[in-house]
């Protein structure tokens, strides 16, 4: 195995934005992620909102990649949604969809998927075009300027969303609790922080490249929260039960906590 130090890092390196679809998010045939990628993303999000205390004006998203499946459900609660991008190529992936260009990713495996759950389908006419509204600005952002957008002031957020990107960002613990506190910052006070992660990973894979991943376990993402000012409100974490090479994370994490004013 390759070791660690030589991986890649995401926001240094970058990487093949519509790979990491492909590898991940995609209805392909031998994509095996649904179950740990899409499926426990969209039901856990689904019964956070449900509960009916995150909502609000603004949410701030700070994700890896470029997919959007995770900001249906959001769409519903806030009015304006802001996506948060370090990756060059992750922007133009993500505009391409949003403008309805030729070539945008297909996202109607998640639009069925979705429509499946819900309890009146025919409150879900036209989720994609809802979404689409939504997103009313892709920011590109620097994680080492004191303002991360700079020179965009951003509002404060009501929520912020962040999936995967504290893992691959993060060397080591000290990075992860620098960054979350960056995350933090851009909240309103008593708003709300939903992180997705990866348990005991090392690595992922997109294209011939191998990326870094920050191993940590259920019990560090708690402490850090909590250590931060964060109340938990929810957490879920599911075995893994993809089978593939491409990626070593044992679990997926969902922790969902409100900020103590």
């Amino acid at each position: 195995m390759m070791d660690s130090k030589t991986h890649k890092v995401y926001h240094v390196h970058g990487f093949d934005s519509r790979q990491y679809l492909e590898h991940y998010f995609s209805d392909k045939p031998g994509m095996v992620f649904g179950d740990d990628f899409l499926n426990f993303l969209i039901d856990n999000l689904r019964q956070v909102f449900a509960v009916g205390q995150i909502n609000g004006d603004i949410l701030i998203d700070l994700s890896t990649g470029s997919f959007i499946h995770h900001l249906y459900s959001a769409c519903e609660f806030f009015k304006n949604i802001i996506v948060l991008k370090v990756n060059n190529r992750c922007i133009m992936e993500l505009k391409r969809w949003v403008d309805e260009r030729t070539g945008a990713f297909y996202w109607g495996h998640t639009s069925t998927l979705l429509k499946e759950k819900e309890e009146n389908s025919d409150q879900f006419e036209d989720k994609d075009g809802k979404l689409r509204s939504a997103i009313q600005h892709i920011v590109n952002y620097n994680l080492e300027k004191e303002n991360m957008t700079d020179p965009l002031v951003l509002p404060p957020a009501d929520c912020v969303i962040s999936a995967w990107l504290l893992d691959v960002i993060s060397k080591n613990q000290d990075d992860y609790i620098r960054y979350l506190r960056k995350f933090s910052g851009l909240l309103k006070p008593g708003g709300h922080l939903i992180i997705i992660g990866v348990l005991d990973a090392t690595f992922f894979t997109v294209g011939k490249d191998k990326l870094h991943v920050f191993r940590y376990d259920e019990s560090f993402a708690r402490k850090v929260l909590v250590g931060e000012g964060f109340i938990i409100d929810y957490c879920k974490v599911k075995e893994r039960t993809a089978v593939s090479d491409i990626a070593d994370y044992k679990a997926v994490i969902f922790i969902a906590a409100h900020k103590e004013k």
